[in-house]
Parts: structure tokens; sequence; C-alpha cells
């Protein structure tokens, strides 16, 4: 029997046993259980390092974001965005009509976009020789041992990275016809004529705003208070008032009680005996941890109702496995993913990379209009610093050029500790999105608005309303009030 003695990077003077004798064995650096943003940025960080690779993956290398989430969404929407143009068009003194959504057309567009982005993946991971590519279902079945199709893959290093699925209610049957995930709503050949939508976190007014731009008469139904409740209150608010505005309904702080389907599609009963009916039920209650039946908890994995337990560093409970992306308590976001790869990668590397702050990861909701944040919420803020240590600024976008001309509405609202770092960033209006980037920079390296009211931001762009709210919450306003 061989035995090869392998070192662990956090203790140079640790050495422990892996056989390796069994024919049907392969000894990797690390062995990777899944092949979504956080498994395949792992892979990729850590040849870059000079470590060898098994990355395995059942279905699609790029996971639920390329294939399921992310990038088949904001197709949706920018489609959805398109109709809208189209419909609105001579507000602008451009005549133009809208006869009809494609669905055809539309699933076309938002395949081909997948395939690409697709396409590039496999080539780059196939491509090198330092990751082996693992085709099917892997399972635990030691603590540094993989199983695919009866071979064992052996790892130094284990990362579990088996992502997420689309979660369901007590009492509700998903069909995939009348009663339908958004995995179903992805693929749909046709435009419904009514639609709940059941949740009104992210994935749920994502959907809502695609729905009624292509012209489906939508209800939102959550059983928290107010829609995107992860969110600032005021850009809940403003959410809201911006889907009354466009003729979305939506019920706030009302639980589900049951679901029946009609002759027409479903009837859905709400707290209080209230009801109400549609061609369809989305299903948008969150994703839930895919870790069933991989053999985690059977060694010595601890684990919470399906999540993986980690500590800053994202070791699990068991010596050299670690966790990333959706399976990990938190937010569950493409680039949390990446970034948690990254450093599992770097980690196992011996780097000691800085532990990533939760907190300091942006977020953003793609409906219309759009919702970006970063850092502490004001509540949160004044929960952690004290409410008379918490001062905020809301800029309306109403004195921003460009967003007049782009006809949209909403604000930059900052969030500071009095005389201290701007703790939180929260903007509602088209195409905010795109201004995440400097938000983040701005509460993770810790700036003060005076720093960032040095700044200088292009005329006229929407970056500027960030510029603006910094420039009157360091007490030197230019177009607006402090």
């Amino acid at each position: 029997m061989s035995v090869l003695h392998l070192c662990d990077p956090r203790c140079s003077d640790a050495t422990w046993e892996l056989d390796v004798s069994e024919p049907n064995e392969a000894t990797f650096d690390i062995v990777i259980l899944g092949g979504g943003s956080g498994g395949y940025a792992t892979a990729l960080r850590a040849v870059q390092l000079g470590l060898k690779v098994a990355l395995v993956e059942k279905g699609k290398l790029g996971g639920t974001c390329l294939h399921n989430g992310c990038i088949p969404t904001k197709a949706l929407l920018h489609a959805a965005e398109i109709a809208d143009q189209a419909r609105e068009s001579e507000q602008f003194g451009v005549k133009a009509e809208l006869i009809g959504i494609d669905m055809a057309g539309v699933n076309s567009y938002k395949d081909g976009v997948i395939a690409r982005l697709y396409k590039g993946l496999q080539g780059m991971l196939k491509g090198n020789k330092g990751i082996t590519i693992v085709e099917g279902a892997g399972k635990l079945v030691g603590k540094n041992v993989v199983e695919v199709d009866g071979k064992r893959y052996t790892g130094r290093n284990i990362v579990l990275a088996s992502g997420s699925y689309a979660k369901s209610l007590p009492g509700l049957e998903v069909d995939g016809e009348r009663i339908i995930t958004s995995d179903h709503a992805l693929t749909m050949d046709r435009v419904p004529s009514s639609v709940i939508v059941l949740g009104g976190g992210v994935i749920g007014v994502e959907f809502a705003s695609v729905w009624k731009s292509f012209g489906v008469d939508v209800t939102i139904v959550e059983a928290l208070p107010r829609l995107v409740a992860a969110e600032d209150e005021e850009s809940s608010k403003a959410l809201e008032r911006a889907f009354r505005k466009r003729k979305i309904n939506f019920k706030v702080g009302k639980p589900f009680e049951k679901v029946e389907k009609t002759e027409s599609g479903v009837k859905l009963t709400i707290q209080g005996g209230e009801t109400v009916e549609a061609e369809l039920l989305l299903v948008a209650v969150g994703r839930g941890p895919n870790t069933a039946n991989l053999g985690y908890e059977e060694q010595g994995v601890k684990m919470d109702r399906g999540y993986v337990l980690t500590d800053e560093r994202l070791r699990t409970s068991v010596p050299n496995v670690y966790a990333v992306g959706d399976i990990v308590p938190g937010l569950q976001l493409a680039h949390r993913g990446f970034q948690q790869g990254i450093f599992v990668a770097e980690e196992i590397a011996g780097q000691t990379p800085a532990v990533i702050d939760e907190v300091g990861i942006p977020r953003v909701t793609y409906c219309d209009p759009e919702l970006a944040s970063v850092g502490l919420t004001e509540a949160k803020a004044k929960e952690q610093y004290g409410a008379d240590k918490v001062k905020t600024y809301n800029y309306n976008l109403g004195g921003n050029g460009k967003s007049q001309i782009l006809k949209t509405t909403g604000f930059v609202k900052l969030v500071r500790v009095e005389d201290g770092p701007v703790v939180g960033v929260h903007m509602i209006g088209a195409r905010v999105g795109e201004l995440i980037g400097e938000a983040q920079l701005i509460y993770n390296w810790e700036a003060y608005p005076a720093e960032v009211a040095q700044l200088v931001h292009a005329h006229p762009t929407q970056n500027e309303a960030l510029g603006e709210a910094h420039l009157a919450l360091a007490g030197k306003p230019l177009h607006a009030h402090a």
C-alpha cells in the first residue's frame, strides 16, 4: 500500500495521510463539489496559485447564475425595458408602437446570451491543464474523498460549492404548469394573462417587473410588512410607490394560507380569508441550500437547516473542508460566491487573505426602478452605533440632469456615523445598479463624506448624484440643500 504524506498549509509542521492505493482513486490539492460561481472561481484561482484541482459538476458549468438565475433573468429584464421604451417612446418625440411580445424571440435572445457565456466558460475551464473536469453527481464519502459514479477523487482539501434550488412552501405543490418556480418562468413559451407572485423579495419583484412590462396583470403577495424587506425602509417605500404607479398590485403583511386550482388557473387564499385569482402562481420565496443526500452531515460537517456552517475563513467543522456560495448562510449572490471562491483558493495556498466583509458586498435588485445598496441600512446603523450617532442624507434624483433625461425618479441615501465614515449607501432609480461600484469603494474604504466630496464626477451622469449627496453631507451642497 502506498501512502502519501501531505502538509496542511495552515500549519507547516502538521502532516496527515491519504491512502491512494486504490486504482479507481485520483488525488488532487483541491476537490470542488459544484461548478457554479463559487466552485469555478475557486478552481480558476487555485490553478493560478499552482494547485491541482478536480471540479465536479452534475449539470452545466456555471451553475444557477448562468443558466437559471442572474444572466437569464437580467436578459428578460432588458427585453422588458425595450418593451417599455417602445410603449413610452412618444414622450421622447419618437413615434413607435409596441405590437406585442414574441416569447420565442425573447427566449432566443436570452438563450443566445447564455450560450455565448457558457461556451467561453467551458473553454476557459476545460482548456486549463490544472483543472480536471469531472462530469456527474458527486458525494462526500470521506472527510477528504468525493465519489462520482463509483470513482473516488481524493483531495488534500475539499471545497463544498453545491449551490441552491428554488424553494417552495408546505402546502404548495409546484406542478410546473399553473404553480411554477423561477426555473419554469425562465423557459415559458407564452405571456400569461395574469400572475400571482408569492414573495416580494428580489426574485419576486424582478419577475413582477418583467411581466408587467410584457402586459401581464400582476399581484405580489408578501408575508413581511414591505416589499424587499431586507433593504433600507425608505428604498422599500419608494419601490412600493413606483409599483403603484406602474399598476403592479401588491399585498404586504399577508401570509399565504392555501392555494387551489381552478378551471382557469389558481386561487390563492391569504391571511384573513382574502383570495386572489390568476392564470399562474409564481412561487418566489427564496432559494434553499442544495445539500441533501450529498454526505456532508455523515462526514461530520455541521449544518443548520440545510446550510453549511463555517467560520469567517469559510472553514467547516471538518479540517481542510471549506464551503462557498449559496450553501453558506448569508447573501445568495453570484459575486459573493466568486469572492468566496477566490478567498478559499488563496487560503488553501497559504496566502492568508483578508476576511470578506459580508456587509460590504454590493446588492442590486434589477426591477424597474432598480435598487442598489451596500453597507448598513439606517435601522441597522442605529442599532449598531446608537440612534444619536447616526446621520443620513437623501439626495433626490430630481436634481440630477441625467436622471431627468432618462425620466427616472428616485434618490441616493447616505448613512454615516457622526464625525465618522459613510457606513451605508442606498439608491433607487433607473440604472442605479451601475453606480454601486463607487458606492462599495466608499463603504469598504471607510470614506468620510468630505473625502468623497473632493472627487470630480462627470457631468451629466447619474454618478454625479453620489458626489452631490456627499457634498451635502460634508456641509457644502451644490445643487441640493444640506
